[in-house]
């Protein structure tokens, strides 16, 4: 075994990880089985969940882990409350009605633009747009190919937000990515845009409204100067050091919503009705996925983990049950302690990176593509699921979104990528 962090512990209570096995059925089937009761009752199960688990740790566990990630589900808060404040500020009219080939150009956009003002901003500034340009014929793909394209693996270039900013904090170049993920972005990008397109042309035949019924017939942003509050933040994330981060954040953002005219978030239909929901959730995945981290932490060293390959589809697997920050940097810290290095010492990264830096390709690229395959993978993803669902669209279920379109769609893209990027 390697033991690559102060906190791995060779054994862990399987009993302990059940929590976390169960929120995951609950936030699949409760709102199938029984909707008004999960909507009621949701936030209980999730504190309920996460109290036992961390209870655990601070009577017979490793105390220390319960603030770990405590400071971890605080600082992921901030960063997407942030976000989702201030790109509430800014109301983009699209226009409509929109063809499948301006569709396609959008979410290419914002795959591009997820890489400038990280997954959750360009989520949160681009959803309702694309929301309101279709209006007449929006369909649950249309929700999880964003969620797809522009929350998921649109970031995999430039470290702007989690999960890959974890990397960078740990010493990784700012442009290391960019460098040495490209052509893997943009043979998945290509590939899924093309699928989208050619699902789109059916949609817009089989839509039975006329899409002389939309509303929007031309372009305008109102509160474009959020922008400069969302480029702040974004600064802030990754130049500010970690101590004086968070306050900043926060003032900024507290900047942003006394600095915007309420009529600009009325014509959002902005609430923080979504940023409730997602809190209660991650509160319940941060609390009770301690121990599953831990396991997976003290056995990383007799996983067979000795190949790219195998860090793309561990770390992706992974990041598709667990939320992919912690998994990424989990791996990352697995990664290196293979080789006798320590991810918390800046010149042991930079060796690694010479050395060996496939693995952290693998690992950056299955840890940001793989988070689109279940609503819980990356931060953004239910962000766009419940904002849409505000916004009274048909949303894919919990199992619909993993069965109907995130495998069928994205599992044949990543065995392409395994056939023509790595190897065993």
């Amino acid at each position: 075994m390697i033991c690559f962090l102060p906190l791995a512990r060779a054994h862990v209570d399987w009993l302990i990880m059940l929590p976390f096995g169960f929120l995951l059925v609950a936030i699949a089937l409760g709102p199938l089985i029984a909707q008004h009761h999960w909507e009621r009752h949701y936030h209980k199960l999730c504190v309920s969940l996460a109290g036992v688990v961390c209870l655990y740790y601070l009577l017979v566990g490793e105390p220390a882990r319960v603030l770990h990630a405590a400071i971890d589900y605080a600082t992921f808060m901030v960063v997407v409350g942030a976000f989702f404040v201030v790109s509430g500020g800014i109301h983009l009219r699209a226009k409509g009605p929109s063809s499948p080939v301006r569709n396609t150009l959008f979410l290419l956009f914002g795959a591009v633009f997820a890489n400038l003002i990280g997954t959750i901003g360009a989520s949160m500034l681009l959803i309702r747009p694309w929301i309101a340009m279709n209006r007449g014929r929006i369909a649950p793909m249309h929700i999880a190919f964003f969620i797809f394209l522009v929350s998921n693996i649109g970031g995999a270039l430039l470290p702007t937000g989690p999960p890959l900013i974890l990397g960078f904090l740990k010493g990784v170049p700012f442009g290391w990515t960019l460098q040495h993920c490209w052509p893997q972005w943009l043979m998945t990008v290509g590939i899924v845009l093309l699928v989208f397109v050619v699902l789109d042309w059916i949609n817009l035949r089989e839509s039975r409204k006329s899409l002389h019924e939309a509303e929007l017939t031309s372009w305008r942003c109102d509160g474009a100067h959020n922008f400069i509050f969302l480029l702040v933040i974004l600064a802030a994330l990754i130049a500010v050091p970690a101590g004086w981060r968070a306050p900043l954040v926060i003032l900024t953002t507290l900047g942003s919503y006394l600095g915007t005219p309420e009529r600009i978030r009325e014509a959002n239909n902005f609430t923080f009705a979504p940023l409730k929901e997602v809190g209660w959730l991650f509160l319940g995945i941060f609390g009770t996925m301690i121990p599953v981290l831990e396991f997976m932490e003290g056995t990383a060293g007799t996983l067979g983990l000795n190949s790219d390959l195998r860090f793309f589809w561990a770390t992706g697997l992974l990041s598709a049950l667990l939320d992919n920050a912690p998994t990424y940097l989990a791996f990352f810290a697995a990664a290196l302690g293979r080789y006798g290095l320590n991810i918390n010492d800046v010149s042991h990264v930079a060796r690694f990176l010479s050395e060996n830096g496939r693995d952290l390709i693998a690992i950056s690229l299955g840890a940001t593509f793989f988070g689109a395959l279940t609503y819980i993978g990356n931060a953004p993803n239910l962000l766009v699921k419940t904002i849409a669902e505000h916004a009274h669209v048909s949303t894919p279920s919990f199992i619909d979104y993993i069965w109907k379109f995130a495998l069928p769609v994205l599992l044949p893209v990543f065995a392409l990528l395994s056939i023509f990027f790595f190897s065993w």
